[in-house]
């Protein structure tokens, strides 16, 4: 088949924009979770002490500048990470959130032609994968990568699998919103994350809209703002990481065991039926534990979740 293009004008003269009707990669589950602290000792307490990760790895990175990435391994595709950047403990602590594709440079040139910022192209990084950033409408760093055999994650393929997580998977991850509209363009419309469940702690607003990944079974949950800029400590609610389990109070007993007082026992979410337990770092970074499948009926829409069994 022919391909199609556009053409738009440049300082050196016009050249090609591929068109929108252009093929968009498979983006699967969440890769990776970036955040920033002050007290890397402290991190590590948290992320390996109490969730039970193991620091399989430092890199650098340019989201953190000269500093190095702790990586904490939560399986074979998935990871937090933290940055020991944290100046003004009034920031934002997100860093960036990652998603795998499976052709980093194709995705590349799909998002232009969708009129989406990005590199002029895309190479190997410092890891050795594929990888490039984007900003979403709210201005969130998100990056897209391709793993490659020979990689930094590939070196450590089968290494790092601690017995002691509280959890072996992401479920999902939380970014705050001011513009449900204009997430949904770039979410939706773009990149073709689908609706997963909405809802608030009130019926007569929406606080909680989740998308389900693409081509994989994670989501992102998008915390929208309704009044007054965030507090720091609304930021560390909203910009969350949730893991997922089957047994809550396992987990509960668990963190406990180890040390930690979780500022409540779990409970049922009372809005999405949903069984759950949070967690805090240093930092007032949030870690969500969640039972995916509702045991009430949520509220305010249905869970068209097509993965509860």
């Amino acid at each position: 088949m022919r391909a199609l293009f556009l053409l738009y004008p440049t300082a050196s003269g016009i050249m090609p924009l591929m068109a929108a009707s252009a093929a968009r990669p498979p983006i699967s589950n969440i890769a990776n979770f970036v955040v920033k602290t002050d007290n890397l000792d402290e991190a590590r307490k948290f992320y390996t002490g109490v969730l039970g990760y193991e620091e399989v790895f430092r890199h650098k990175r340019a989201i953190s500048g000269p500093a190095e990435l702790s990586v904490f391994k939560v399986n074979e595709h998935q990871y937090i990470e933290v940055s020991p950047t944290l100046q003004n403990p009034s920031d934002d602590k997100l860093l960036q959130i990652g998603y795998p594709t499976a052709d980093a440079r194709k995705l590349r040139d799909y998002l232009v032609s969708h009129g989406v910022a990005v590199p002029a192209r895309v190479t190997e990084d410092s890891d050795g994968n594929y990888s490039f950033i984007a900003k979403d409408p709210e201005g969130h760093t998100i990056e897209f990568v391709q793993y490659l055999e020979g990689s930094l994650q590939s070196r450590y393929s089968g290494k790092g699998i601690s017995d002691r997580r509280i959890s072996d998977h992401i479920l999902d991850v939380g970014v705050h919103v001011k513009s449900p509209p204009d997430q949904d363009k770039f979410y939706k419309d773009i990149l073709g994350f689908r609706f997963l469940w909405q809802g608030g702690p009130r019926d007569d607003r929406l606080d909680w809209i989740s998308y389900l990944t693409p081509d994989g079974d994670n989501w992102v949950e998008h915390m929208v703002q309704h009044e007054g800029p965030p507090t720091p400590q609304q930021l560390g609610v909203w910009h969350h990481v949730c893991l997922g389990t089957l047994d809550i109070q396992a987990v509960y007993k668990t963190g406990m065991d180890r040390g930690y007082t979780p500022p409540k026992q779990p409970g049922i979410n009372a809005r999405d039926g949903r069984w759950l337990l949070q967690l805090y770092d240093k930092n007032g970074t949030r870690t969500e534990i969640m039972v995916r499948k509702p045991v009430q009926k949520p509220c305010c829409s249905e869970n068209v979740d097509p993965y509860i069994k």
